[in-house]
């Protein structure tokens, strides 16, 4: 190598790992021993401070202003300097240019002070702080987890009651002096328009009223909690008018879309976090031996549980290699044997689904025909534990086909030879798959009913109006039932299930008692009940405007149940996942669940009829006919550009300039994972090369090469690293 007098050679180029801080305390040190540090490249942040001073306070103004002196990679002493640089050059600059400065340095300390006071205002801020300190980062992220949701929900109920519910309140009692017009149906057969609720006549028990609140049904069917109850055209105020109908549909759209955009922002946040940890597997070994500790364990059971969780990633681990050299060794008979088995286990998975399936098709059927039969008699001829079960029959089924379907699939699962973490992985996704599809099973057997049509009065009406005069309000009161349900099952199992086992173990000395123990806080099950609710949320928020009011009290229910729960008749589950691939994974098995949601959703605006008995589309054919309706008022020219932004010619450009842009970003993504590669090679080199190691780095990596050599165990190398 030739050195060249420094004044006349250029700035050598910054490798990567040259910003490392150890390179630079390395440097320093040489520096203060008499090293050669002028032959080598300076550190990059001092760099910056000599150019800074060689050149113009005018010219570098902005620039150290805009980045504090503690963002910079210097010593103390260097940030000092350059501290007073930045207070020194403040008399050479403009009026202008030193209010800019001043207003942005007392912006920046507002929004800091506004960010830490709004911190305690947070919600639940001290319980999950408490949680987390005692049961560490993983349980936490559910706790999170579920006041994310909760504040999801609380936001969805304020659009949909301040776009729908609010004017339509308003209107109807004419508050502000405001008014409501209702247009009657048009060109349709009059026997489609009518619509008798199954109203509480004469005396009423008060069973009654407890059927009705548990069911949606009786005086609840009229109420604004559900579709049915929104039959007004437009609102007027003054001279305002106000189109309900669209404000309906868009506010369905406004939450669906903020739902999404929210969940992908929270996402990415996840997955940028998840790729760290998703490492190749000497990285990922690394981080478990040298940063897999949780420093917010405070609490001494929590502390050996994390040894044991640590302990167990580690066989885990282990197990893995172990499976990839058996897989590698075998031979072709046992892939044949293990095949075999595999898709045998699939049938059998596959059998399990069609039989929930199937069960939840008769059971709605059975439901739908004998709740209208009971209807149409005298109900109170019926018991009141008659009329619940037959209402609540299909939510009964799915919460059965939701317990007993995970449960064989983890039986299965044993014998089909994957590795520790694929099963849990792959348990999860079909748990998750049954409970989501059923759900879809519940809506299409609830479509089925609506859409029989075997005469030609119901055919004129296109969906069956003697069993569904007003059928949106009946998948309401569906996703009513099952929302209701979902949380008498959570709180019945607390009671009834969690609390006398707890005592049980507690005061029993039995060895079977024992034996069984506490029932373990299942991270990912807790997350399958949300987003489960969740989903039925989403959904019904179309048929029933104020269900995200009911999601939010019960999730604000449910976050003290579970922590009661957690804290006194559970134990936190031996195989624990860590914080950032748990959030990753909430937040995308949440995304599945809105994705599905969009299916319903769409089939029910834009293909079923709507009701012409109730509702605010009654007068349009389908609930998504009011938007060419609403296009038609528009001038001329703002018709010509919607129709043409809707048309072919449009729409075939706009889809290869963004296969063009997906090009692009994938190209870029892939370039950038070779700049990865690259550095990893980097990495890979200050195993070999001394001067990109501070002493301390390269003890460490000399540890491991050493331990590698011979198979030590990770115990030894924590060992000899602590001592050394």
């Amino acid at each position: 190598e030739v050195f060249l007098p420094e004044g006349t050679r250029a700035a050598p180029p910054v490798d990567f790992l040259q910003e490392l801080p150890s390179y630079q305390s390395a440097l320093r040190r040489r520096a203060a021993a008499g090293g050669t540090q002028e032959r080598r490249a300076a550190p990059p942040g001092a760099v910056g401070l000599r150019a800074a001073e060689a050149r113009g306070p005018e010219q570098e103004g902005d620039e150290l202003a805009a980045r504090p002196a503690r963002e910079y990679p210097l010593s103390i002493a260097q940030k000092r300097r350059l501290r007073d640089c930045q207070q020194a050059d403040i008399k050479y600059l403009s009026g202008w240019k030193q209010w800019k400065r001043t207003s942005s340095k007392s912006l920046k300390k507002v929004l800091s002070e506004a960010k830490e006071l709004s911190s305690y205002l947070e919600l639940w801020r001290h319980d999950i702080h408490s949680i987390e300190g005692k049961f560490g980062t993983g349980i936490q992220s559910y706790f999170s987890f579920l006041r994310f949701l909760v504040l999801l929900n609380f936001i969805i109920f304020l659009l949909m009651f301040s776009f729908v519910t609010l004017p339509s309140i308003i209107s109807e009692y004419g508050m502000f002096n405001s008014s409501f017009a209702k247009i009657l149906p048009k060109n349709i057969e009059p026997h489609c328009t009518v619509y008798k609720p199954s109203g509480n006549k004469g005396l009423v028990y008060f069973y009654t009223y407890l059927k009705d609140l548990l069911s949606g049904t009786g005086f609840l069917e009229m109420t604004s909690l559900f579709y049915g109850y929104y039959t007004i055209d437009a609102a007027r105020l003054s001279v305002l008018t106000y189109n309900l109908p669209l404000a309906y549909l868009l506010t369905t759209f406004a939450y669906l879309a903020l739902s999404l955009i929210w969940i992908i922002k929270r996402s990415v946040e996840g997955f940028k976090q998840n790729l760290v940890h998703d490492e190749d597997p000497f990285q990922s070994y690394c981080n478990k031996v040298f940063a897999g500790w949780d420093f917010c364990i405070t609490d001494p059971n929590a502390a050996r549980l994390k040894h044991r969780s640590l302990q167990y990633e580690l066989q885990t681990d282990l197990e893995e290699e172990r499976l990839k050299r058996k897989i590698a060794d075998r031979t072709m008979n046992e892939k044949l044997r293990i095949y075999s088995l595999r898709i045998f286990i699939n049938i059998i998975v596959i059998a399990v689904l069609s039989g929930c399936f199937y069960s939840i098709y008769i059971a709605t059927v059975f439901s739908q025909e004998n709740s209208n039969v009971s209807i149409r008699c005298d109900t109170r001829r019926h018991s009141l534990e008659a009329n619940l079960l037959v209402q609540y029959l299909p939510s009964i089924v799915i919460t059965l086909a939701n317990f007993i379907a995970p449960q064989i699939f983890s039986f299965l699962i044993r014998f089909e030879d994957y590795s520790p973490a694929f099963e849990i992985r792959l348990t999860l996704m079909r748990c998750v798959f049954v409970r989501l599809a059923n759900i879809g099973v519940l809506l299409f057997s609830l479509w089925s009913q609506i859409s029989y049509c075997d005469t030609d009065k119901c055919k004129a009406c296109g969906y069956n109006y003697e069993l569904y005069p007003c059928w949106e309000s009946e998948v309401g009161q569906e996703m009513y039932k099952l929302m209701i349900f979902d949380f008498i099952i959570i709180l019945a199992v607390t009671l009834f299930v969690d609390f006398p086992r707890k005592l049980l173990v507690t005061h029993c000395s039995c060895k079977p008692v024992q034996w069984c123990g506490l029932q373990e806080f299942g991270i990912s099950d807790n997350v399958l009940e949300i987003i489960y609710g969740q989903t039925i949320c989403w959904i019904g928020t179309f048929f029933s405007p104020l269900l995200p009011a009911i999601a939010t009290i019960k999730y604000f229910i449910i976050f003290y149940i579970k922590k009661i729960s957690l804290i006194h008749t559970r134990k936190p589950a031996a195989r624990p996942i860590r914080a950032s691939s748990s959030n990753f994974f909430f937040l995308v098995v949440l995304l599945i669940g809105l994705v599905l949601a969009f299916i319903p959703l769409g089939i029910s605006i834009a293909h079923i009829p709507s009701s012409k008995a109730c509702g605010p589309f009654r007068n349009f054919n389908t609930s998504w006919a009011v938007v060419p309706d609403t296009i038609l008022g528009f001038p001329t020219g703002l018709q010509q550009v919607l129709y043409g932004i809707a048309s072919e010619a449009f729409a075939v450009p706009f889809f290869m300039i963004i296969c063009l842009v997906m090009f692009y970003f994938i190209a870029l993504a892939g370039a950038h994972k070779r700049v990865v590669e690259q550095l990893r090679e980097q990495l890979v080199m200050v195993r070999f090369d001394p001067l990109f190691c501070t002493p301390k780095v390269f003890f460490v990596v000399s540890v491991i090469r050493h331990a590698e050599e011979q198979q030590f165990s990770v115990f030894w190398i924590l060992g000899v690293c602590i001592g050394g």
